[in-house]
């Protein structure tokens, strides 16, 4: 069995003008319905670290050794468990770029400002075991009550990105 650990310490943290830069990601998944004819869309959040400080979705800082989807799957692997790919999405034949986009945003409880990066995560893979499992819950649910749930108005924003992306997609998966 291999031993599963996060990163730990911030010595090889990005910045960029002073904002910490922090990417992450909306891992989602297709359910069919009981009668077998619907795909319902579902979105994975976790819980914060910190008791009482609600749901959200996966990520953390993107440090100088990686790349922002390397950081990005990382992230989400350690905190939700999960593994997938990132999603490139297609309208009218243009290729969209796979991160949803870049918010600036400040810490609510330090006097930190981020720089945030999220990206889709069509999720291939549910893990047992993962780094932070001791500590985190992971629930899939609608994006509705993902909004509801989730505690950062730019990750709610992501969601919206997201979602508007999705219904702009001509993908095998949107026709059914």
């Amino acid at each position: 069995m291999v031993a599963l650990v996060s990163r730990t310490g911030r010595h090889l943290q990005r910045y960029n003008q002073g904002r910490r830069q922090v990417v992450g990601c909306i891992p989602y998944r297709y359910r069919v319905t009981a009668l077998g004819e619907e795909k319902k869309l579902e979105v994975l959040v976790i819980s914060s670290q910190k008791k009482g400080k609600g749901m959200l979705f996966p990520k953390g800082g993107w440090e100088s050794d990686e790349s922002k989807r390397e950081a990005a799957l990382r992230e989400t692997e350690e905190e939700a468990g999960v593994v997938g790919n990132l999603e490139v999405g297609f309208h009218l034949y243009i290729v969209l770029p796979p991160v949803l986009g870049k918010w600036h945003f400040k810490s609510k409880n330090q006097d930190t400002y981020y720089e945030g990066y999220m990206f889709p995560l069509r999720v291939e893979e549910q893990l047992e075991f993962w780094p932070e499992k001791d500590f985190r819950q992971r629930i899939w649910m609608s994006v509705t009550e993902a909004k509801e749930s989730c505690q950062h108005l730019w990750m709610k924003e992501a969601l919206d990105v997201f979602v508007h992306r999705l219904g702009s997609d001509k993908t095998e998966d949107q026709r059914g």
